[in-house]
């Protein structure tokens, strides 16, 4: 099965922005994921991109390429959640580089610290400390 044992995460959630390269410059910057890859069109668009954050990846491209793929995800928002250690820290951060916050960090009843954040183009992400427990 992909995602087992070759550190290749077996979810990778793929999102579209009208601005790619800002998303990425934020995404970086401002949420602390590392760059993977980055791809341009002949347009200077990016047409696929790839993000890492711990053991997962996220990957990205520019609205208005007419792939299938864009066409699907026309006018659509996602939200994300995204793992990370240190919750307070990884706010700061966000706040630091001008994130819109949505929620500050806060203690959920299930056991969690997390906060929620809006990126450039209105995607919603979600940072902290809960992670599913996958069995096989």
């Amino acid at each position: 099965m992909a995602g087992d044992g070759e550190g290749r995460p077996s979810v990778s959630p793929t999102l579209r922005y009208a601005d790619a390269k800002a998303a990425i410059k934020q995404l970086t910057e401002a949420f602390g994921f590392t760059e993977l890859a980055v791809y341009e069109g002949e347009d200077g668009k990016v047409a696929h991109a790839e993000l890492a954050q711990g053991n997962g990846a996220l990957m990205l491209g520019s609205k208005g390429t007419g792939s299938a793929f864009d066409k699907a995800m026309r006018d659509g928002t996602t939200g994300v959640y995204v793992v990370v250690d240190d919750v307070d820290a990884h706010h700061r951060r966000a706040v630091e580089h001008g994130a819109e916050i949505l929620m500050p960090p806060t203690d959920q009843d299930y056991g969690s610290r997390d906060y929620m954040a809006r990126d450039l183009e209105g995607n919603v992400w979600s940072f902290g400390t809960y992670a599913p427990e996958i069995k096989s």
